[in-house]
C-alpha cells in the first residue's frame, strides 16, 4: 500500500507545473565570464553598464524593471529613442531619477561616481570587459567590494542570452520568472533548428549592420558574434565570418559583390545622426518609412550589383536584436528571410507580442521590426 501511494504521489507531481525555488542567500553564481561570485543578500541597488539590459530586467522585475537600478548607461536614447519613449510612458519618473553614467564599451566612466551610488552589483556586458579592465574600473570596484557580473547577448548571442536571463533570475530572486521566459525561448529556438538542420544547401548571407547610419558608406558587419552568431545559429553561411579577424569590421563593397550573397540583410533604427540614410525599424515605424530607407540604400553606387539585391532578396531588420534579450524574435525573422519557403507560416511579430503580454508589463505599441524591400 505504501508503494501504491508513493507511486501516486510521483504521478501527481509530474502533472503539476514546475515551480523554481526562491534563491537562498548567500548564493554563489558563475557568470558568463566564468567568475564565481558569492552574493550575501539579494541585490537591491544595481548599475547597468548597457542600458539595453533593462529589457532583461523587464522579464524579471516585471512590475518595474527600474526598481533596483540606481544608475545606468542609457545608450538606447541614441540607438533607439522610440523604445525610451515607450519606457517613459510607464516609468518616466524612475528614468528621470536615475543618473545616466555614460558607461560605454571603452570603459569611459567616473568610477568614483559609480561607487557613490552604493551599488550591490554592477551588471556589464561581457564584450566590455577588456575596456573596463583597461580603464581601471574593474580594479577600483574590486577594492570597493562591488562585484561586476558579466552577462552576454553579443559574443555568443543564442547560448548566452538564455544563460544570462537564468543567471539574473538567480541573482535577483526571480527564478520562476526567468524559467518561464527561457522555456519559451528554447521552445521557439528548437522549432527553428528542427527545420533548418534538415536543409542541406545553406544560403550565404551578408548582414550590413547599421546600414546607412553614418551616411552612404558600406559595408560594416559582424564575424561570429552579434548578427553573425544569430545567422550561424540557424544554419546560414555568414559571409562576415570569412573575412573578419575580430567580432566586427568593414568589408569593401567590391568584396561583398564578389561573394555573390544569396541573401542581403540591412539593420536599422531611428539613428540620431544628421547623415543617417538608413531604413528605420522599431516602434512607431511604418512600412512606407522602411521602404523609403531601402530606396536610399539601394541608390548607393554599386549596391545594385550585389547578387541578392538583383534577385530581390534584400531585407531589413531592427538593429538592436543583435544584442537584445528578445533576440529570439530576430532569429525568427532571419529564418523567414533565409528560408522563406520553409518558414512561410512563421509569424515573428506574434512571438514579440506574446513576450510583451505574457512575460513583461511593458506598454503595447505599434511596431515594424522587419521588412522585405519592394521591387
Amino acid at each position: 500500500m505504501k508503494n501504491k501511494y508513493h507511486l501516486l504521489a510521483i504521478s501527481l507531481s509530474a502533472l503539476l507545473p514546475f515551480t523554481a525555488s526562491a534563491t537562498t542567500y548567500p548564493v554563489t553564481i558563475t557568470d558568463t565570464d566564468g567568475q564565481k561570485i558569492t552574493l550575501k543578500h539579494e541585490p537591491k541597488r544595481i548599475i547597468l553598464q548597457d542600458g539595453r539590459d533593462i529589457l532583461t530586467l523587464a522579464l524579471l522585475d516585471r512590475n518595474n524593471p527600474f526598481e533596483r537600478v540606481v544608475a545606468w548607461n542609457n545608450n538606447l536614447k541614441k540607438s533607439d529613442p522610440q523604445t525610451v519613449s515607450l519606457l517613459e510612458q510607464k516609468w518616466k519618473s524612475n528614468i528621470n531619477a536615475i543618473p545616466d553614467m555614460g558607461f560605454n564599451d571603452k570603459g569611459e566612466v567616473n568610477a568614483e561616481q559609480v561607487i557613490a551610488q552604493q551599488p550591490d552589483v554592477l551588471i556589464a556586458q561581457l564584450r566590455a570587459k577588456p575596456a573596463l579592465e583597461g580603464s581601471g574600473v574593474v580594479s577600483i570596484l574590486k577594492e570597493a567590494n562591488i562585484p561586476i557580473i558579466y552577462v552576454d547577448t553579443f559574443l555568443e548571442p543564442v547560448k548566452n542570452t538564455k544563460e544570462s536571463v537564468e543567471l539574473l533570475g538567480i541573482i535577483l530572486n526571480k527564478e520562476n520568472e526567468a524559467k518561464e521566459y527561457t522555456d519559451f525561448y528554447q521552445q521557439h529556438l528548437d522549432n527553428i533548428k528542427n527545420k533548418t538542420q534538415e536543409i542541406k544547401n545553406k544560403p550565404s548571407v551578408f548582414v550590413e549592420a547599421k546600414a546607412g547610419a553614418n551616411g552612404d558608406g558600406c559595408c560594416f558587419t559582424h564575424n561570429n558574434a552579434g548578427w553573425g552568431g544569430l545567422i550561424q545559429a540557424i544554419g546560414g553561411d555568414n559571409i562576415g565570418s570569412h573575412f573578419l579577424p575580430g567580432a566586427s569590421g568593414v568589408i569593401s563593397l567590391e568584396q561583398v559583390i564578389s561573394t555573390k550573397p544569396d541573401v542581403y540583410i540591412v539593420t536599422g533604427s531611428r539613428w540620431i545622426n544628421k547623415n543617417n540614410i538608413s531604413a528605420p525599424f522599431g516602434y512607431g515605424v511604418s512600412n512606407k518609412e522602411a521602404q523609403e530607407g531601402f530606396k536610399r540604400l539601394k541608390s548607393r553606387i554599386g549596391f545594385n550589383q550585389i547578387t541578392a539585391v538583383k534577385n530581390e532578396r534584400l531585407y531589413g531588420i531592427y538593429h538592436n536584436f543583435y544584442n537584445h534579450p528578445y533576440n529570439i524574435v530576430g532569429l525568427e525573422y532571419l529564418a523567414t528571410f533565409i528560408y522563406p519557403e520553409q518558414f512561410a507560416e512563421l509569424k515573428p511579430e506574434n512571438t514579440y507580442k506574446e513576450i510583451i503580454e505574457k512575460y513583461t508589463t511593458l506598454p503595447n505599441a505599434e511596431f515594424l521590426w522587419a521588412a522585405k524591400a519592394d521591387k
